[in-house]
């Protein structure tokens, strides 16, 4: 039985080329060795950008769930699903069954019969390091490195410093993981290329340096091209090493037949460097791409199942036999064989220096945490979002929210909120409120810390509460007319959460108020509230930016113990429910509020 999905080699002059293959050939030598491998990646990077640039993108339509829902044929966050070290990652930090387990554990199922299929054959950001390396990476040649050196195995080094920091309740996997990074650097770089084009350019969110520190680690993942094809894939992706270590049960196998003439094109083709001097396969490091069994001249390479690769006979590998075509030049100009394998020893060193330098990056952010600037405030949080511990342990610093979110009201957090909180959403209601019937950020995250709510349950989930600046608040402080931004604002919403009422009333001689005396103010209805930050963005934009009646906003959405709801599990409607019944038995009949007639 042959797995074969590549074309056998045909020479340019041979009868058979027809147009099809021509075509092919003129795409690219890899188009004609393996199209079918080249069609699934164009396919996997076509979908990822329809679904980040058009299902992810929630403008269209004011009902923004429901326009996404009516795109959403597939997930939005597939793709971070299918990532397994983001699953694996978030489960050991968070102690908890993550949804994407699932998914990971499809994926990996995968892998045994197409070992680091996902790597060959999905991953959008191995696509686009293609991409890279074919429009720039081939023209620094001279820069590239030998395929087999101590580098190879830096994936490990970060997927047990991720891992070891997971299990210490430490989320780090978000900040070199393949999808998070590629997730990341389009919500930086081509999501706000998006909006300006789409909506205007003055609904970008100014650019911080923690956005800076991503898209620079975007770019460096892509230019790491110049020192050889898939630098990053090969060397330093964790989510990678994770699919290297299931190939350990692989179910396939790659085999060279006795007739192989030692040209050595195939392991030119490979860009994973897994094929070694004598032509046989470093399993670790192959992608079942098929593409060393295209370009074989002789056809003497054949992919079986792994039982078949192992029994020998007419079919078992060749004799070793030194490949020039694959031998480098070392930086002392002495020709070094790529076979530079590692020791038993020099294997438990490596692994020595991996759990050190895990526990040393723990300890690092460990202390980076414990020495972070103090919050002025805890941060606002996007409705759903889990409570803050877990939260952090949780979310992966994707970006996914952020380009789900209408008006840019979900923003990063820079470096100023210390590097555990760097790249997490929080709200950021001077700039926008969050959208009464958007409920997008919570069915994008592949984590769930932000927990997927229903629109109902999302209209009754407090993540945050208005507090009203009685100093500079222009009703409080006896401004000449009348200010109603947020009251205005919060019925439009539907939240009724802010009334009027009169203070300072003068009474007459029997203690009675005088009907028309005192001031009126806003006053929030705690109850009510739920911190969307629609007053807050009214005042700041109105009173602060266009009449420059205030220097910051007299209403502000505040976090914290008491003003906001951060639940594992569990409904809000039904604790709201609870709530109001609490009320009911401590205070049965709570006094009226006093409405002016312009009011009513």
């Amino acid at each position: 039985m042959r797995l074969n999905v590549f074309l056998p080699h045909l020479a340019p002059g041979d009868s058979g080329a027809g147009l099809a293959r021509a075509f092919l050939r003129r795409l690219g030598p890899t188009w004609e060795a393996a199209p079918l491998r080249r069609l699934a990646q164009a396919l996997s990077l076509a979908l990822f950008l329809v679904l980040f640039f058009y299902v992810a993108w929630p403008y269209g339509a004011k009902d923004y769930a429901a326009l996404r829902e009516s795109k959403e044929i597939v997930p939005a966050e597939t793709f971070l699903a299918l990532d397994p070290l983001v699953s694996l990652s978030t489960a050991v930090a968070a102690r908890a069954w993550v949804w994407t387990l699932v998914w990971a554990a499809a994926v990996l199922a995968v892998s045994l019969a197409v070992p680091r299929g996902f790597c060959g054959y999905v991953c959008p950001l191995g696509t686009l390091a293609d991409l890279f390396d074919w429009v720039l990476g081939r023209r620094a040649a001279r820069l590239h490195l030998r395929r087999d050196g101590w580098w190879r195995h830096l994936r490990y080094f970060a997927l047990v410093i991720a891992m070891a920091a997971a299990a210490m309740g430490v989320l780090v996997a978000g900040f070199a993981a393949a999808m998070p990074v590629l997730v990341r650097g389009m919500a930086f770089i081509g999501g706000p290329l998006q909006m300006g084009i789409a909506k205007g350019w003055y609904l970008v969110p100014p650019v911080g340096a923690g956005e800076i520190v991503s898209i620079v680690l975007f770019a460096a993942v892509l230019a790491l091209g110049i020192f050889g094809p898939r630098f990053w894939c090969r060397c330093l992706c964790p989510s990678g090493a994770v699919f290297s270590a299931a190939n350990l049960a692989r179910l396939t196998e790659r085999r060279v037949e006795p007739t192989c003439t030692s040209c050595g094109r195939c392991a030119a083709a490979c860009v994973f460097g897994a094929i070694e001097p004598d032509f046989t396969t470093r399993a670790s490091d192959c992608t079942f791409c098929q593409t060393c069994g295209g370009v074989c001249p002789v056809g003497a390479i054949e992919f079986v199942p792994r039982w078949r690769a192992q029994a020998g006979g007419p079919a078992a590998a060749p004799s070793p036999r030194p490949c020039a075509a694959v031998s480098t030049v070392t930086e002392r100009g002495v020709a070094a064989s790529p076979d530079a394998r590692v020791s038993r020893r020099g294997f438990l060193g490596l692994l020595g220096v991996a759990v050190g330098g895990g526990a040393g990056g723990v300890a690092a952010v460990f202390g980076v945490r414990a020495a972070s600037p103090a919050l002025a405030a805890p941060p606002v949080r996007p409705p759903g979002s889990v409570p803050e511990p877990e939260f952090l342990r949780m979310c992966i610093r994707c970006g996914a929210c952020f380009q789900a979110c209408p008006n840019s009201v979900v923003q990063p957090m820079g470096l100023g909120g210390g590097l555990d909180r760097l790249w997490t959403p929080a709200v950021v209601a001077n700039w926008s409120g969050c959208e009464p019937t958007c409920n997008n950020c919570g069915h994008v995250c592949p984590t769930g810390a932000i927990r997927a709510l229903a629109m109902d349950e999302k209209r009754a989930c407090r993540m945050g509460l208005a507090v009203v600046d009685k100093q500079t608040c222009l009703p409080f402080v006896g401004f000449e007319g009348t200010c109603r931004l947020c009251y205005d604002e919060c019925r439009a919403a539907g939240y009724n959460a802010i009334e009027f009422m009169r203070i300072n009333v003068e009474t007459d001689t029997d203690g009675k108020p005088i009907e028309g005396t005192g001031t009126l103010v806003p006053v929030v209805i705690a109850e009510k509230c739920v911190g969307c930050g629609l007053c807050q963005t009214r005042c700041y934009k109105i009173n602060v930016v266009t009449k420059r009646l205030l220097e910051d906003t007299a209403i502000r959405i505040e976090a914290g113990p008491g003003k906001e709801d951060r639940l594992m599990r569990g409904s809000y409607l039904a604790l709201r429910e609870a709530e109001r019944r609490e009320r009911q038995e401590r205070q049965p009949a709570a006094p009226a509020t006093y409405l002016p007639e312009f009011l009513r």
